[in-house]
């Protein structure tokens, strides 16, 4: 009898640890399964009727598009947000689009210091994996950073955009319109709640480009690329390098990020400039000056951000096919912009260049 006890003990154990293993999941696993959870509470969520505006049931799948292209800050849009989506709807998007650029497994674990929970070793290595960082070092600091920088930010772009939403749309109005706006092109989703014409009615409104281009450039360096600025600017102030070994001073990561996103950036707004510049139905009618202005912005969005200041579908197509590369591209890495990233392409050039000269290593 007890040896049958043992037997079915062990049974149940052994039962049990491999039912554990048929469950275990890897980190990749754990992460996608996350994002694929939080589009689906979205989705249920924008599928609510007080999500509307007009009270009414939104069809699953229409609030399963909106809730997945808000997760992954596409900017690409069913409906139009501002018209569509009640309050509480563009609250919910507004959510799904920080959650999306921040990342679930950054998310999660910022909640748990937040309530002072301990960040186990596993733990770690999830946000290790979910950051796309070679180190366990200091990691939850940096994910601390990374947070208290991306408020900061965008709280900055919010007070900025005041300057002319308020005085347009009233403060409550404007103010929301500031946030919402601010959130959306620092995470490089490109969603707006202005109007149907994006940000067309402000083309050549120079502080409203600057705020906005500013916005998606800095959410699109990355985080490391912000810290490694931040400690070489320190060191700038504090005298222990001179500010003419600023560039020098970085790590070779900001640097390729750095010199690939001016030189995308720059190349971008000559060749839209060039190819736009007598289309009436785009940039033709402007002034020399706002034509590089508008040039500047498409240049800049075209960088996964999405919003426009000009008719996207009366581009050249000669324009569209540079549209399509620098979308193509995007952003960096460690950043809330997609795309194969900055650095991606960098290698791929790089790695060209040194096959025709017929060198074995590509050298940076």
């Amino acid at each position: 009898m007890q040896t049958n006890k043992q037997h079915n003990a062990r049974s149940i154990s052994a039962s049990h640890v491999s039912s554990k293993k048929v469950i275990a999941l890897s980190t990749p696993q754990i992460i996608a399964l996350g994002f694929l959870l939080a589009i689906l509470v979205g989705s249920i969520l924008l599928c609510l009727p007080i999500s509307s505006a007009s009270g009414e049931m939104t069809p699953y799948f229409d609030a399963l598009f909106m809730s997945a292209t808000s997760i992954c800050v596409t900017g690409i849009v069913l409906v139009d947000t501002f018209s569509y989506w009640s309050l509480f709807g563009k609250i919910i998007i507004l959510l799904l689009i920080q959650i999306g650029s921040l990342g679930i497994v950054s998310l999660t674990t910022s909640i748990m210091l937040i309530l002072g929970k301990r960040v186990t070793l596993k733990g770690r290595l999830l946000l290790q994996e979910a950051l796309n960082l070679d180190t366990l070092s200091g990691l939850v600091q940096f994910l601390l950073r990374v947070l208290k920088g991306t408020f900061i930010i965008e709280g900055i772009g919010t007070f900025c955009y005041a300057f002319v939403f308020v005085p347009e749309f009233g403060i409550v109005e404007g103010l929301w319109i500031s946030l919402f706006t601010s959130v959306s092109a620092f995470c490089n989703a490109g969603f707006d709640i202005i109007g149907a014409s994006s940000l067309m009615p402000y083309a050549t409104n120079l502080w409203v480009n600057i705020v906005t281009t500013t916005l998606i450039i800095i959410g699109g360096l990355g985080f490391i690329v912000w810290w490694d600025i931040i400690d070489v600017l320190k060191l700038i102030r504090s005298g222990d390098t001179r500010i003419t070994q600023f560039f020098k001073k970085l790590h070779l990561h900001s640097k390729i990020v750095l010199l690939t996103s001016l030189i995308l950036t720059v190349g971008g707004t000559i060749l839209i400039l060039l190819l736009e510049y007598h289309n009436p139905a785009t940039i033709g009618q402007y002034s020399f000056g706002n034509k590089v202005l508008v040039s500047f912005f498409q240049s800049v969005t075209l960088r996964t951000a999405g919003f426009a200041t000009i008719s996207q579908k009366n581009l050249m197509d000669s324009t569209a096919f540079v549209s399509i590369l620098l979308m193509f591209i995007g952003g960096s890495p460690v950043s809330t912009a997609g795309g194969i990233k900055t650095t991606t392409i960098a290698l791929v050039c790089i790695a060209t260049i040194s096959s025709l000269r017929s060198r074995e290593n590509a050298v940076i």
